[in-house]
Order: C-alpha cells, then structure tokens, then sequence
C-alpha cells in the first residue's frame, strides 16, 4: 500500500491542540480546547506550566502525572493542559489574542514547573510554583477538586485535618 504525499501534508497541518493527547495517563489538552472543554463539563482547569529544558517539570511528568491515583484523578475532576511557557503559539484568553509565553507571563510565571489553576469559566484561582511529590500534589488536587477552596477551607486547615500538616 502506498502511503499518499498530500495526506501526510493534512497530518501535519492538523492543530496538534485539537486532539487531547495521553501522556502518564493524563488527557491533556492545548489551551484553546482545554478552556472550551472545561466550559462546556463545568470542570476546573489544572495548566501545567513548563519549559522543553526544565528538568524539574520532566521530573513532575515522570513521578508525579504518570501514577494511576494522580492521573485518574485529574481525568475525572479537571480538565488538563500543558502551556509552553516559551511558545510563540497563537491561542486566546479572555477574547483577547495572545502567545502562550504572554499567557504565562499574564499569570505572572516566573518558575518552572508551575502549575495554575483555573475555574470553569477560565477565571484565575491560584498559581502552585515548583515541583511537589505525588503525595502532596494529590492532596491539592482534592483540595481544589473537591471544592474545599471555594467553600473558603484554607489549606492550612484542610492539609490538618487530611493529616499532611503545613
């Protein structure tokens, strides 16, 4: 069978933010998509923030979003996706365009990995700078997943009483 020129020409045009990709277990989305997707589930957005050189956001990919508890849960509670913060890639937010390194400097990303998240509506809730272990991002992730912060718990109150501590 012979392949045809023109459909590896359709293939690579195609918007690689389009299809959700698995990567560790976790369906992640490019921004576009993610926002309109999350919109429509009335789910939370986790945007994982990185560079291609950050060792420590490689590190949260290998150890933290490819175990099963992590990944499972961010599948069923939240709508994930990856921002290159040195992208020039076109996408928009809040009706304006924008590049993904302007979207990553309009939440004031300084670090790498940083991990925002986002209500249904795309609104701003909190930015989580650096690497956690999988422990302890799992219990942000129910913290936010669950509704604990916008029933006002703090952190610090919720981590006591999950037994985590501060």
């Amino acid at each position: 069978m012979r392949f045809a020129p023109w459909l590896f020409a359709v293939l690579i045009l195609l918007p690689a933010a389009a299809t959700p990709v698995f990567a560790g277990g976790v369906r992640w989305q490019g921004w576009d998509g993610g926002l309109a997707s999350a919109s429509a589930s009335k789910r939370y957005i986790l945007v994982d923030v990185y560079t291609d050189w950050c060792g420590w956001c490689k590190r949260m990919d290998k150890d933290v979003y490819a175990r099963d508890d992590v990944s499972e849960y961010l599948n069923s509670h939240f709508v994930t996706v990856k921002l290159n913060a040195e992208s020039h890639q076109s996408m928009s937010y809040q009706g304006e365009a924008r590049t993904a390194r302007g979207i990553a400097a309009g939440f004031r990303v300084n670090s790498y990995p940083t991990t925002i998240f986002l209500s249904a509506k795309g609104e701003h809730l909190t930015n989580v700078p650096g690497y956690l272990p999988a422990d302890r991002f799992l219990l942000l992730l129910r913290y936010i997943g669950d509704g604990h912060m916008e029933k006002g718990v703090s952190w610090a109150d919720y981590a006591a009483r999950a037994g985590a501590g501060k």
